[in-house]
């Protein structure tokens, strides 16, 4: 079973988390309400995952970042999934540029519980996953000539749907074409972005990182 933490201040939604995770085949190893709590508990039972609230006391700011940072520097194995009840798009690129294992999600989309645990699952195998509605408040805003000017408009799209968390085959089925079709959509991207010649996954993550940088820098 995969093990996780939960941390958040919110002692409904911490609780509320911690029994939903139970209910679907998790070990929750611990609950924490504060960033030195949740630092704790890691380093005691060494969870496969934690869900992390970016706002906790004691100034309910970054305290959750902080702790999310902490936790990739010390503990590199542990998958993250940072909670936000708003789009804080500077703390989205912040946290996703620490490497892959990593997730970005409003708190409203823990309501889908389906997709809430589609999210998990994603991050625990390796993806990094960005809010849709956080990579939507960036296209919307983004407005400048930038390093994305070399991409189609359709590699456009791919790369969108790309930094949502969507693979290959989730990309095909919201664009209704084949993966094949996707795959070497993202080949294209990949080249054009002129990524290093690295592992596919990584190289993802970059092409992601170098989306919301740029749509980011235009808001």
């Amino acid at each position: 079973m995969t093990s996780v933490v939960v941390a958040d201040d919110d002692v409904l939604l911490r609780e509320g988390l911690a029994s939903l995770l139970d209910r679907h085949g998790y070990t929750v190893a611990g609950v924490a309400d504060d960033g030195t709590h949740l630092l704790q508990l890691v380093e005691e039972v060494g969870p496969d995952l934690a869900v992390v609230d970016i706002r906790m006391p004691p100034t309910h700011t970054t305290e959750g970042l902080a702790a999310a940072r902490e936790i990739r520097l010390r503990f590199p194995s542990v998958a993250i999934l940072v909670l936000s009840a708003f789009v804080e798009v500077e703390h989205a690129i912040e946290l996703l540029a620490s490497g892959e294992r990593i997730g970005y999600l409003l708190k409203t989309r823990v309501t889908d519980v389906e997709e809430f645990l589609e999210t998990l699952h994603r991050v625990q195998d390796g993806g990094t996953v960005v809010d849709p509605a956080v990579v939507q408040e960036l296209v919307a805003a983004h407005r400048r000539k930038d390093p994305l000017d070399v991409l189609s408009p359709r590699e456009r799209e791919v790369l969108a749907l790309m930094a949502e968390g969507r693979s290959n085959a989730g990309v095909a089925k919201q664009l209704w074409v084949t993966e094949g079709t996707v795959e070497k959509h993202v080949r294209s991207i990949l080249t054009k972005l002129d990524l290093p010649e690295t592992d596919e996954t990584h190289r993802r993550v970059l092409a992601v990182l170098t989306f919301l940088e740029a749509a980011s820098a235009g808001a």
